[in-house]
């Protein structure tokens, strides 16, 4: 990690299309960057952690198209798809959590989770715990 730099946690609760989305905008840029990144997944976002492309059981985005014609239209402008920021994330370190508090609330269990993204089942201690000082925490 560069010198001064601080490590980023997002806190992802949202579960439109759009806001899991720049959650992994900037994971991405921010892992890219050297910098340590902690995504912490919950409520209405968790689906984007299933197999089978989950994020396509997300909440529509803000204009109101469903996640797969956000996802068309991102990748048609030249725009990272959900796929391809996902598969980054995983790919330069970031930390995937899983809140286990949201997957009950979701009414969710025995769930099966992405293989390639090394997601964690964790509390909200764990994430407090897991997260120095000095890393900048936002909730999405």
């Amino acid at each position: 990690m560069p010198q001064g730099s601080q490590g980023l946690a997002l806190i992802v609760q949202a579960g439109g299309y759009d806001r899991v989305h720049y959650a992994l905008v900037l994971a991405s840029a921010a892992a890219a960057t050297g910098r340590p990144v902690t995504l912490f997944f919950t409520g209405r976002a968790l689906p984007a952690l299933l197999v089978g492309q989950g994020w396509r059981r997300l909440d529509f985005s803000d204009d109101g198209t469903s996640p797969e014609a956000r996802d068309a239209t991102l990748a048609h402008r030249g725009v990272a798809t959900m796929e391809e920021l996902l598969t980054a994330c995983a790919e330069l370190g970031v930390r995937f959590l899983a809140c286990e508090m949201g997957w009950r609330a979701l009414g969710l269990r025995d769930v099966s989770i992405r293989p390639d993204l090394s997601v964690e089942t964790a509390g909200v201690v764990t994430l407090l715990g897991a997260v120095p000082p000095d890393h900048h925490l936002v909730y999405v």
